[in-house]
């Protein structure tokens, strides 16, 4: 009777096998395929020029020509979202003098490859201080990474983003900016404010008025969101001169260490 009932359950097993491919393969369609489209302005903001040299080998890297490349950006693009898409953001702290590196992530989920910012630090050696940062899902996992490598960082962004229950960065001398918009309606912001006090107490926390989660990135507008009151080129603006601010936190730490 029992080899009977072992036997009916391996038949109703094998019988099930493909449908369970079927779901899994689909399942990974859905993942790999990014949300939204690509907007003009991150197409353009891929080109090379006299001012940015791209790089779309391995990652996407924008690299000034004209500027001495001591301090370099790691970003994790947000959940199923294309990393060209947030081009702008990093061509504009390239601009301003930062190697800016965008990490493109396995079917676009930061959380498959938290990690991956140690390669990047790797390949660049003449970097002497690196800030990570990342939207979304990529913030957390950029904070993830700050959390485990204190000493590969100095500077951690959060956009849209924060720490874990268990990331606790609260005693670290790590220089850190947290950017949300209070139209985001993806994002809680009693969820990214809560996390503060998991954070150093010089944390800069910037609410950017009439922000959304979406316009973080230039991939058009995401379900769930709430619209943006502010143009995607102001809510930039204001992102980078915040991480910048955080940049010159970084280097202040950086002094007082070696001091």
């Amino acid at each position: 009777m029992n080899f009977l009932r072992r036997s009916r359950r391996r038949a109703i097993l094998f019988a099930l096998l493909p449908l369970i491919g079927v779901v899994a393969f689909g399942a990974l369609l859905w993942l790999g395929v990014p949300i939204g489209a690509l907007m003009p302005e991150a197409e353009t903001a891929l080109q090379s020029d006299a001012l940015v040299r791209v790089n779309r080998e391995r990652w996407i890297t924008f690299e000034p020509t004209d500027a001495d490349n001591s301090s370099g950006f790691i970003f994790y693009p947000g959940g199923r979202v294309a990393p060209e898409a947030y081009a702008p953001l990093a061509r504009a702290l390239a601009e301003a003098g930062r190697l800016s590196v965008i990490v493109p992530m396995p079917l676009n989920l930061a959380i498959l490859s938290p990690d991956a910012a140690s390669d990047v630090i790797t390949a660049f050696p003449s970097i002497e201080r690196w800030v990570i940062g990342g939207h979304s899902l990529g913030g957390v996992m950029a904070a993830r990474f700050a959390h485990n490598h204190r000493d590969r960082v100095y500077g951690l962004a959060l956009l849209a983003a924060y720490a874990e229950a268990h990331v606790d960065l609260s005693g670290s001398n790590l220089a850190v900016a947290v950017i949300y918009g209070d139209r985001d309606g993806l994002v809680a912001i009693d969820e990214v404010e809560g996390s503060l006090e998991r954070l150093p107490a010089a944390t800069e926390a910037t609410k950017i008025i009439g922000g959304n989660h979406a316009q973080f990135g230039w991939y058009g507008e995401q379900s769930g969101d709430l619209p943006a009151q502010i143009s995607r080129e102001e809510q930039r603006s204001l992102v980078v001169a915040a991480i910048l601010r955080l940049w010159q936190d970084a280097g202040r730490r950086v002094k007082s260490v070696l001091d």
